[in-house]
C-alpha cells in the first residue's frame, strides 16, 4: 500500500519460544517480556508462540522493526535464557511465513514494501502460505499451481473453481500480501498440565503408553475437581538430548471425560512414532479450558457412556477421600502394583 492509504509502516511479529523445559509459568514470564516491548500481544500457547503488533512500538522506541526484534530477542535470552525464532512483516500471514522459515536463534524481517513482500513470498511453495495445507497444496499442484507466486498470478475465478469461493479469496489475497487481520490482545487461555519424568531414558513403547494413560487420568480427575473442561490436548516429548517434539489435537467436544481424553491422547502418542526414541519426559497439557457448565454432551442411545461417567464420579470420590492415584486403569500400574506414572502437575 502507498503512503496515502497507510500513514505509517505496519509491523506484525510472529515469535516462537524454544526453551529447554516448557512450563505454564515460564510461558507467562516470556509473554511479560514481550509486553514490555508492545502491549498488543496475542498469545498462542498451543505451540509456544505469539503474535505481536509492533506498529505503534516502532515510533515509541525510535527503532525499525529489525532493531526492535533484536532488542526483544536479546531480552528473552538475557532474562530467561530462552532462544526464539521470529518473523516480522506487514501482515500476520507474512509474519507467520517468515517465522516458519527461520531457525531458533534468528529472525527474518520483511519490510512493509510491495517489492520486498513480492520478493519474499512469490518463490515460496504454495504450502508455505497460511491456510494452504498439504492436501490443498496437492490439489493446486494438479493444476500446475506450485508456488505462492502461481497463486497470485492465477485468476480469482479459476482459483474459486478449484478451492471454493472463500478459501480462494483468502489464498489469493494473502499471496498478494493482503491480510488485514489484526493482532487481538488478550490473556493466554488457561491450561492444565501433568508430566512424567522417567528415571532413565525410556525406550519401551509400553512404558510410554502407560505413562500417557496415567497423565490422562491425572488431568481428567483434576479437571473434574476444578469444574473445568478442555477443548484440546497437547502431548510434548523431551528426548535424551533435550530436544522436544509436540503434537496438538482439538477434542471432538470440550470434555473432562477420561475415555474421551484417552482416545485423543493415544492418537497423539501414535502420531509421534516413539518406537525407537529415548524418552526422558512426557508432558500432557489440557488446552483452552472452559467452565464445566459450558459443556455440550452429544446424546446417544447407548447407555455405556453414562455408566462410565457414573463410575468415573465414584472413582473421583475415592481419590478425594484417600489419595490421588489410588484408583485408575489397570494398564497404568506395573506388575508389582505400584503406579508407573508419577503425577506431577506442571502448572
Amino acid at each position: 500500500m502507498n503512503g496515502t492509504t497507510r500513514s505509517r509502516p505496519r509491523a506484525i511479529l510472529r515469535i516462537h519460544f524454544h526453551p529447554a523445559e516448557r512450563t505454564e509459568e515460564l510461558y507467562g514470564q516470556l509473554l511479560t517480556v514481550v509486553e514490555g516491548i508492545s502491549s498488543r500481544v496475542e498469545p498462542l500457547p498451543a505451540d509456544w508462540s505469539a503474535y505481536v503488533d509492533l506498529t505503534g512500538a516502532l515510533a515509541y522506541w525510535g527503532r525499525d522493526a529489525e532493531g526492535l526484534v533484536a532488542v526483544l530477542r536479546l531480552r528473552l535470552l538475557a532474562l530467561h535464557g530462552v532462544q526464539c525464532s521470529a518473523g516480522a512483516g506487514p501482515t500476520r500471514a507474512i509474519a507467520a511465513m517468515a517465522a516458519d522459515a527461520t531457525p531458533p536463534g534468528a529472525a527474518t524481517v520483511v519490510p512493509d514494501d510491495p517489492y520486498a513482500v513480492a520478493a519474499f513470498v512469490r518463490t515460496k511453495p504454495a504450502s508455505a502460505l497460511p491456510g494452504i495445507g498439504p492436501k490443498t497444496a496437492k490439489t493446486l499442484a494438479r493444476y500446475g499451481i506450485q508456488s505462492v507466486g502461481d497463486i497470485a498470478d492465477t485468476q480469482l475465478p479459476t482459483l474459486q473453481r478449484i478451492l471454493g469461493t472463500t478459501a480462494a479469496r483468502l489464498a489469493h489475497d494473502r499471496a498478494l500480501g493482503i491480510d488485514e487481520r489484526p493482532v487481538v490482545p488478550g490473556a493466554a487461555p488457561r491450561t492444565m498440565s501433568a508430566s512424567r519424568r522417567f528415571d532413565r531414558d525410556e525406550l519401551d513403547p509400553d512404558q510410554h503408553h502407560r505413562a500417557v494413560l496415567g497423565l490422562v487420568q491425572d488431568l481428567g480427575g483434576r479437571l473434574r475437581t476444578n469444574g473445568e473442561i478442555a477443548q484440546a490436548l497437547t502431548l510434548a516429548v523431551t528426548y535424551a538430548d533435550r530436544t522436544q517434539t509436540t503434537r496438538s489435537r482439538s477434542l471432538t467436544e470440550p470434555t473432562a471425560h477420561t475415555p474421551a481424553l484417552t482416545a485423543t491422547a493415544r492418537d497423539l502418542l501414535t502420531s509421534l512414532g516413539l518406537q525407537r526414541a529415548r524418552v526422558r519426559t512426557l508432558t500432557l497439557r489440557a488446552e483452552r479450558l472452559l467452565p464445566a457448565e459450558d459443556t455440550v454432551h452429544q446424546l446417544t442411545l447407548d447407555d455405556r457412556d453414562d455408566k462410565l461417567r457414573r463410575l468415573e464420579t465414584a472413582l473421583d470420590k475415592a481419590a478425594t477421600r484417600y489419595r490421588p492415584g489410588i484408583t485408575g486403569a489397570a494398564s497404568t500400574f506395573s506388575r508389582r502394583g505400584s503406579a508407573v506414572a508419577s503425577r506431577r502437575p506442571a502448572s
